[in-house]
């Protein structure tokens, strides 16, 4: 089958950074914002948890974002209606402001300009686990937009999360489009290699490569952003036309 879709990783793929650091160093300004009127230990440690619960959940039915409402409200001894402003006004305000935890650099918007100039659709395959506007500011980090993408998978709209093979099922589902058609590029062995369980080829990242040990994916091609931008526009490896 004639590939037609390249889906992008973000986190440590267009958007260069280690992931680890950078979730504790957002973790870190969540609390700071929150301040003093909340124990900033335990909230953060259910938000933890009920992010969790998302990447645990198997229901089809529930959004990511329901999962994780629904997680937090059962557990928090805060309402809802006083916490989610507050979440609310910090993805606004504050978040945007987090670059400095990430390696931005012009390779993504040249990856992007070429995949899209070879006539693939594109879609940012993201682990949908953070709001839309958190993933929005990720993607003006690298001056991208939404727009620039046939799809974006946010917790408000998808239903799996990475590793879940339903994950990228789920973006061939709103793509129309059967996986065998699709190249998955990603840094992650476990959380974006697990594509090929679905039949779309692969292509590993390199530069801020991560990779638990267990379980392995066979992957079709891999090398760094710059060899991966010259095998788009050249047409080689994965890309190479049928």
């Amino acid at each position: 089958m004639t590939i037609s879709t390249i889906l992008f990783d973000l986190d440590g793929t267009l958007l260069e950074m280690r992931t680890d650091p950078f979730v504790k160093g957002y973790l870190q300004e969540l609390g700071r914002f929150l301040g003093d009127r909340y124990d900033s230990e335990a909230l953060l440690g259910l938000i933890w948890e009920a992010t969790k619960a998302m990447i645990m959940n198997q229901d089809a039915d529930k959004t990511n974002e329901q999962v994780f409402i629904e997680y937090f409200s059962q557990r928090s001894p805060w309402p809802k209606e006083e916490l989610w402003p507050l979440f609310d006004r910090f993805y606004q305000e504050v978040f945007p402001t987090l670059s400095h935890l990430t390696h931005p650099s012009p390779w993504a918007k040249k990856i992007i300009a070429a995949a899209k100039e070879q006539g693939y659709r594109i879609a940012v395959a993201t682990n949908p686990v953070f709001p839309r506007d958190a993933i929005h500011s990720r993607l003006a980090w690298i001056e991208l937009t939404p727009g620039d993408f046939d799809l974006v998978t946010v917790y408000e709209d998808s239903h799996f999360t990475k590793p879940n093979p339903g994950y990228f099922q789920e973006i061939c589902d709103n793509l129309g489009v059967e996986p065998s058609a699709c190249i998955m590029v990603g840094n992650h062995m476990q959380e974006d290699m697990v594509a090929s369980k679905l039949g779309m080829k692969t292509f590993l990242v390199t530069n801020w490569l991560e990779d638990r040990g267990e379980p392995q994916y066979e992957i079709d091609q891999q090398g760094t952003l710059e060899e991966l931008y010259e095998a788009i526009v050249n047409r080689t490896g994965v890309f190479s036309r049928a």
